[in-house]
């Protein structure tokens, strides 16, 4: 199973939803809203290298018996 079913959308799919999105939300609130969850995203993606990063860093340390 693709996670979400992402895995099988194509072009034709990707123009509905679009178009759904406009009608939806209109023209000028779109993408107020894409700007947003490009910051979101963006921000996820901070936090796990940032945890990524910890924990390596962590795992570099000589233990102390």
């Amino acid at each position: 199973m693709n996670l979400l079913f992402i895995g099988g959308l194509g072009a034709s799919e990707i123009f509905l939803i679009v178009i759904a999105l406009l009608l939806l939300f209109g023209g000028k609130k779109l993408p107020e809203l894409m700007r947003g969850a490009g910051r979101g995203i963006r921000e996820f993606k901070d936090a796990v290298n940032t945890a990524s990063k910890d924990i390596e860093e962590e795992d570099k340390k000589p233990e102390n018996k």
